[in-house]
């Protein structure tokens, strides 16, 4: 359930108190688990996976109704701006236009009223923060642009002097972006700790890669595989597969690996590290990457014309657990399998996934049936990326559609969805995980993302009300029927 997804008067979900009675919600329907989409800042498409820093918060999901009862903002102006009427969806396109003069106001109160308290947030994290804030400041400087076409060469290369400069120049920018970092992370601590209070955990999702606009990249040009201008040598992506026919070409700079090895791994150290003061498992995406990923030249017309490379595999996850024993991870270990893959996977310890979605191919033996899961593995309904299960079972293949009624004993009294999720909590995986929108039994409308399209995902919106009683209650007795309650 994405936090952008919860209620709020404001256009999107926050961090609020929507929030605050999903985890009530959670706790009464006997769960211990809430999986998350990435947290940060958006970046093109409006894709919390092109975020623009690994480790910054999205100023949109902090919370607007938290604001005013600190005395930084007035309900007055909160309503005075238009951020949509579609409860169901979010209005990206006003929420751009204004949430920033509605944060600025919030931003510009907090440092009047807690610098103490900001400076010294800053302190703790200028380690990624200020490059953070002086990235951000220069973005809006130069209009927007992508950064490989920043017109100021010297401040794209992250030149001494023109970072001084513009340090200078943008100051008051600069602290706008510290300022809402710090508002974010003082209502995230909140919120999670509440959580923990109530029996519940933050699984999030970290992206593998990371935007080609962002200060990662900016501030750490050494780490990837870069031309001389800033620019991707290739490009991330995946080959042809069930999403796509031509693959997928995701556009992100690739590691460099070699580099990296040298002191250690320590940009994987500190990004782990960032990723753990926010959630308390770490699903790592596209984990396959690790192991070999799909490189397709920078300017290619499709991911067709990608080859495979070798990557760093257990040298990096033995180092990412031995620094971080504490930490627990999930392994999206979804895409076109292959041995070495089955192998890295079993050596790294991690839990894979296995998606009720896939299994119900009639032409194969699916590795995802319930009846081939493992104990140490995290059964999902569905992915963000998948179609809700009322619409995968709508548009399925009548074959496929025969062999899950079948398998799974669905009938229209229970409801198809929920004999979907009734197979997955009797699974022996470890974890069960079903999307929020499942539960609610939506069709296709409330799916959340469509591999490979540019435009019109990450909108879908809880309703008010949605997350009932009546709903918590029955998610309780099938999660305590099956054995899954605390």
């Amino acid at each position: 359930m994405p936090i952008s997804s919860l209620p709020s008067p404001y256009g999107i979900g926050t961090i609020g108190q929507a929030a605050y009675d999903f985890v009530d919600f959670l706790a009464a329907a006997g769960q211990r688990w809430w999986q998350l989409l990435p947290v940060g800042p958006a970046g093109a498409g409006d894709s919390p996976y092109q975020s623009p820093s690994v480790y910054a918060g999205n100023p949109y999901l902090i919370d607007i109704g938290l604001l005013i009862s600190d005395g930084l903002l007035t309900k007055k102006e909160a309503d005075a701006f238009d951020f949509g009427a579609d409860a169901s969806h979010v209005d990206y396109e006003k929420l751009h236009r204004n949430r920033p003069a509605l944060l600025k106001k919030a931003a510009k109160r907090a440092r009047e009223k807690n610098a103490q308290q900001i400076d010294a947030f800053a302190g703790e994290n200028a380690w990624w923060l200020s490059d953070y804030a002086l990235f951000m400041a220069l973005w809006k400087h130069f209009d927007r642009l992508p950064l490989s076409q920043w017109p100021d060469r010297a401040a794209r290369r992250r030149e001494i002097a023109a970072v001084e400069k513009y340090r200078t120049e943008l100051a008051e920018e600069i602290d706008y972006y510290i300022c809402l970092q710090y508002l974010f992370y003082t209502q995230w601590e909140k919120l999670k700790e509440y959580a923990h209070g109530k029996g519940i955990g933050l699984i999030g999702d970290m992206p593998l890669y990371v935007s080609p606009d962002s200060a990662d990249v900016w501030a750490s040009p050494e780490s990837f595989l870069l031309d001389e201008e800033g620019n991707p040598k290739e490009i991330a992506g995946v080959p042809p597969d069930y999403f796509s026919k031509d693959g997928q070409l995701w556009g992100n700079p690739l590691y460099d690996y070699a580099q990296m090895e040298r002191d250690g791994f320590g940009w994987w150290i500190r990004r782990i590290d960032g990723a753990g003061k926010l959630y308390d498992v770490i699903r790592i995406d596209h984990f396959r990457g690790l192991e070999s990923y799909w490189a397709t030249p920078a300017g290619a017309k499709t991911a067709r014309e990608g080859h495979w490379v070798k990557g760093p595999g257990m040298r990096l996850i033995g180092v990412v657990r031995n620094w971080f024993p504490e930490l627990a991870f999930i392994a999206e270990d979804l895409g076109t399998g292959s041995p070495e893959l089955t192998q890295f996977l079993e050596d790294s310890g991690l839990p894979g996934m296995r998606i009720l979605q896939f299994a119900f191919d009639s032409s194969e033996e699916s590795a995802y049936l319930p009846h081939r899961h493992v104990r140490n593995c995290v059964c999902y309904t569905g992915t963000h990326d998948n179609d809700t299960l009322c619409g995968w079972l709508a548009h399925a293949k009548k074959a496929d559609l025969k062999k899950a009624v079948q398998y799974m004993g669905l009938n229209r009294e229970e409801g198809y969805a929920w004999g979907v999720i009734r197979t997955g909590m009797s699974s022996v995986a470890d974890l069960f995980i079903a999307q929020m929108q499942d539960y609610l039994e939506l069709d296709s409308d409330s799916r959340m993302n469509v591999p490979g399209t540019p435009k019109g995902n990450w909108r879908w919106r809880m309703k008010p009300g949605a997350d009932s009683k009546k709903l918590a209650a029955r998610i309780a007795a099938m999660t305590e029927l099956y054995g899954r309650r605390a």
